[in-house]
């Protein structure tokens, strides 16, 4: 009889978990911001290794916007296409989570109540996105970190990651931060669950690629160590020095310039005609004392610049 009512009791605490994990994923007012940007030229230009950022619009998104203080919730690392993989074992473990167009640009996640799973890129073609690039990342070393990200594939989400980073991140707090917190504990071997910033933290810890590094030391003896990937949040590939922000506006000054394309017409509208010349005795008398001042100072100039022309002039009138 207990067996029968712990079955019913975990079955009724996974329906009541699962519609929790719907109600946080669910978006009140969903807004279209692919006409701010260019997603097209966003698809042709990224790069395997970019860190694509998403300033989500769910109901978890909104709190981690509060907890952060950043408008970006959420991360995701680009991995390129399915055929542009050479590792042929890598490629493999890739095709058993993604079964599309080997053509389609695609992107790890880790999701709330889905784990860390493979998407196609064009999926948040209406979210407001932007691109953070490792500066100076060789082409090996990019290939090595999207080979990491597909490496976390299957793995499920660190609820519990996610609150305790909350509470650590929150600037009151009853209980102190670190107790029985799952940030700062040593666990051996590969973790089981994760969230979307760390999982990028590590592939790029991977190879040894500094986000917000703790840096100590003096200019000449400065050592540089590896924060606990647990503590990154989406904001921090923004803060870091080491990665450049690409954006991708819907208008750029390589278009065609916006009034080339007014509808002008061919024929003037407005007709334009010489102002009407006033002749009175007071503009008359202006211009005669203007043109009396214009000579004797031409006078003047000659008299100093040219002498010996003057004194040529006098004595060919003698001759």
């Amino acid at each position: 009889m207990f067996h029968y009512l712990r079955i019913s009791l975990n079955r009724l605490f996974d329906w009541l978990w699962q519609m929790g994990i719907n109600w946080l994923n669910a978006t009140p007012n969903e807004q279209d911001f692919s006409t701010i940007y260019n997603f097209e030229a966003l698809e042709r230009d990224v790069r395997p290794a970019d860190v694509i950022l998403f300033a989500g619009q769910t109901r978890v998104s909104r709190v981690i916007q509060s907890v952060a203080l950043s408008p970006w919730t959420h991360a995701a690392i680009y991995i390129g296409r399915l055929n542009d993989i050479r590792d042929p074992e890598i490629k493999a473990r890739l095709a058993t989570f993604y079964q599309g167009d080997p053509l389609e640009p695609l992107v790890v996640e880790s999701l709330l109540g889905r784990g860390t799973i493979v998407t196609p890129l064009r999926t948040y073609q209406r979210e407001h996105l932007r691109v953070c690039r490792p500066t100076g990342l060789t082409w090996r070393d990019a290939d090595s970190v999207a080979h990491m990200a597909i490496k976390h594939l299957g793995m499920g989400y660190d609820v519990r990651q996610l609150l305790d980073l909350a509470r650590f991140m929150f600037p009151y707090a009853i209980l102190p931060r670190r107790w029985r917190s799952s940030l700062f504990q040593h666990n051996a071997g590969e973790p089981t669950h994760i969230v979307c910033s760390s999982m990028i933290a590590r592939c790029f810890q991977s190879v040894h690629y500094p986000i917000l590094p703790s840096i100590e030391g003096k200019q000449h003896e400065r050592q540089f160590y590896e924060r606990n990937f647990r503590l990154f949040t989406p904001a921090d590939f923004d803060y870091s020095p080491y990665f450049d922000v690409i954006k991708y506006p819907a208008w750029t000054a390589n278009c065609e310039p916006v009034y080339r394309t007014l509808p002008w017409s061919e024929a003037s509208s407005v007709q334009t005609q010489p102002k009407p010349r006033l002749d009175t005795p007071v503009t008359q008398a202006w211009e005669q004392a203007a043109q009396r001042v214009q000579q004797r100072a031409y006078l003047y100039w000659e008299r100093l610049a040219f002498p010996t022309i003057r004194l040529h002039k006098n004595s060919m009138k003698d001759i």
